[in-house]
């Protein structure tokens, strides 16, 4: 008799997310493979790849920490965990303890916590994920990892759409999470394998494994904007359109992506064909451009001037490119990270004041 249905579903995603990882190494360049900080890239090949876990102790990362137990030693991976403690909780250290012993009673190894520092920029959930990348880039670095995989199901994929819907951010806002993410250097680092199954699966694998599972009391604080909208606003949806709207959402989410993804490649090769010999945007060459590859354009100049791309909204491209398609003199446009936009003499000048 072979696992529960739920089981199942979680160690296939799982098992097809490790697959992808291992060919990705094996196509990478000589020297490029991830090596712990001190240590040397021969070391590194001649060890098995490790991947981690982000785990919090809920249901969701406890079902993948589980999932990537049992697979990675079949496909010589080794597997690790990484929790998380951001501090805001009362206790919050002895519960961080808690993930890592239940993480090791899973024969995970490496497995560590790690505190951070939880700023204020962007807002309470904005800067307690910001602080946690942060962390989980450290100690993938450390420790030489190959990927760490992230618990996110289709139930936040849906919320995650739902959310660039309400800020009106455009069409990548809207395609959501990637299966696939990283920053510079480490494109592929992050991987979501649950993308696809929703929140219930994931609990009931738990279930059915006797894991024992940490619900985080920000999930129903109404202060968090995403715990208002799992708790009030995607039920009331459901009850005004019917069921599916979790996995219409997602499916959103996909095709928002694939387009997103193919404007963003026709800005970056119009952008070469837009600048002057010194590299100087030129309107009336900006305004020939479809708006949506246009305002990809903006973006892009404008982050490359140093403006944080996480505080650059849609207003802000708005304003600068009516300098380009609404020019009635009007003066410098002031972004985000100090950064100026500004027509001079049928150029548009981007640079930090």
């Amino acid at each position: 008799m072979g696992p529960h249905p739920a089981v199942a579903a979680i160690r296939l995603a799982v098992r097809r997310v490790l697959h992808d990882v291992l060919t990705d190494l094996t196509d990478r360049p000589a020297g490029h493979s991830p090596t712990p900080s001190g240590g040397t890239p021969a070391a590194a090949a001649a060890s098995p790849p490790l991947v981690l876990v982000a785990c919090s102790g809920g249901a969701d990362s406890m079902a993948l920490a589980s999932a990537l137990a049992f697979e990675a030693p079949k496909l010589g991976i080794r597997a690790g965990g990484i929790t998380v403690d951001h501090g805001l909780q009362a206790g919050s250290d002895l519960r961080a303890a808690e993930v890592v012993t239940r993480m090791t009673a899973l024969r995970l190894d490496p497995v560590e916590s790690v505190s951070v520092r939880v700023g204020r920029d962007g807002g309470p959930e904005a800067a307690a994920r910001d602080a946690r990348y942060a962390a989980l880039d450290e100690a993938a670095d450390r420790l030489g990892a190959a990927a760490v995989l992230l618990g996110h199901t289709r139930d936040d994929q849906a919320e995650t759409v739902l959310l660039g819907l309400a800020r009106g951010s455009g069409i990548r806002s809207l395609s959501g999470m990637a299966e696939v993410s990283g920053g510079p250097g480490r494109s592929h680092r992050y991987r979501r394998p649950f993308l696809q199954i929703d929140r219930q699966t994931a609990r009931k694998a738990c279930m059915v494994q006797s894991l024992p599972v940490w619900d985080d009391p920000h999930n129903i604080d109404p202060a968090y904007t995403r715990s208002r909208l799992r708790h009030e606003g995607l039920p009331a949806l459901e009850k005004a359109l019917g069921k599916g709207v979790v996995e219409a959402l997602a499916r959103t989410a996909q095709l928002s992506r694939d387009d997103a993804d193919a404007l963003d490649s026709w800005a970056a090769e119009a952008e070469a064909g837009v600048r002057d010999e010194d590299g100087k945007l030129e309107c009336a060459k900006l305004y020939a451009l479809p708006p949506a590859v246009r305002r990809r354009v903006l973006r892009r100049a404008v982050v490359a001037a140093g403006s944080p791309a996480g505080s650059l909204f849609a207003r802000h491209i708005e304003e600068v490119d009516r300098l380009i398609t609404g020019w009635r003199g009007q003066g410098a446009i002031n972004l985000p990270g100090r950064v100026e936009a500004q027509r001079q003499g049928g150029r548009l000048v981007i640079r930090q004041g």
